[in-house]
């Protein structure tokens, strides 16, 4: 490693590159969005890939969509005849993400909603295999019980920002959205549903999996 090279530069390195069209919808996201950050990004991107290669879920939900970028990755993982539900509450970031979904070589396996997800995933009527959360912080405990009603037993749900850089550590904060994401996870600690783990990948990414209980309460 050189002098002028990061930790995150060397894993970037040694990693499965970032394909010609995911880097340009990067660049695109970093110029014409606000908070270009919340893009999942090359790391976090091959990352949900893999994940999903390795569950092999049928149907996925996506909590929080934006430019696109951690979508696609999900799509580009799934199975022959997967698909995947994804959710954005901003109907102004459709014109954006739309035709990176409809541009893409897995157009066929999205299907975009507008609307607030704790609205839309009821109609939906569907039960799926994974969820990723990535929507708003203050209302994650929201996601998660409404999510659990609707992923199968052994289903997993992946929680974005679940370190929130660091603030989870900080016990006198007013911040709702920091509020939000420490309720969230003393919940996921406490619940016997499911088995779980943090990721310290970026901002924080937890893994959880709905276990088969006898007294279940979804």
């Amino acid at each position: 490693m050189t002098e002028t090279e990061t930790l995150d530069d060397y894993i970037l390195r040694h990693i499965d590159p970032e394909s010609d069209y995911m880097h340009r919808l990067w660049r695109a996201t970093q110029l014409h969005l606000l908070y270009g950050r919340m893009a999942s990004g090359h790391l976090q991107g091959r990352m949900l890939k893999m994940l999903v290669e390795m569950v092999r879920p049928q149907l996925v939900l996506e909590i929080g969509t934006y430019s696109g970028y951690s979508g696609l990755c999900i799509a580009e993982g799934l199975p022959e005849g997967g698909h995947l539900h994804t959710i954005e509450i901003n109907d102004e970031q459709e014109d954006f993400t739309l035709p990176w979904f409809q541009n893409s070589p897995w157009a066929d396996r999205i299907t975009m909603h507008i609307g607030d997800a704790l609205e839309v995933i009821p109609r939906l009527g569907l039960q799926f295999d994974m969820a990723f959360i990535d929507g708003d912080k203050r209302r994650y405990v929201d996601y998660y019980e409404l999510v659990m009603k609707h992923l199968n037993t052994g289903g997993y749900i992946l929680a974005d920002n679940t370190l929130w850089d660091g603030h989870v550590l900080e016990t006198d904060t007013h911040d709702a959205q920091t509020l939000g994401i420490q309720a969230f996870n003393d919940l996921v600690a406490q619940d016997e549903r499911v088995e779980k783990v943090i990721l310290p990948l970026r901002d924080g990414l937890t893994i959880i999996r709905k276990k088969e209980l006898t007294n279940s309460k979804t």
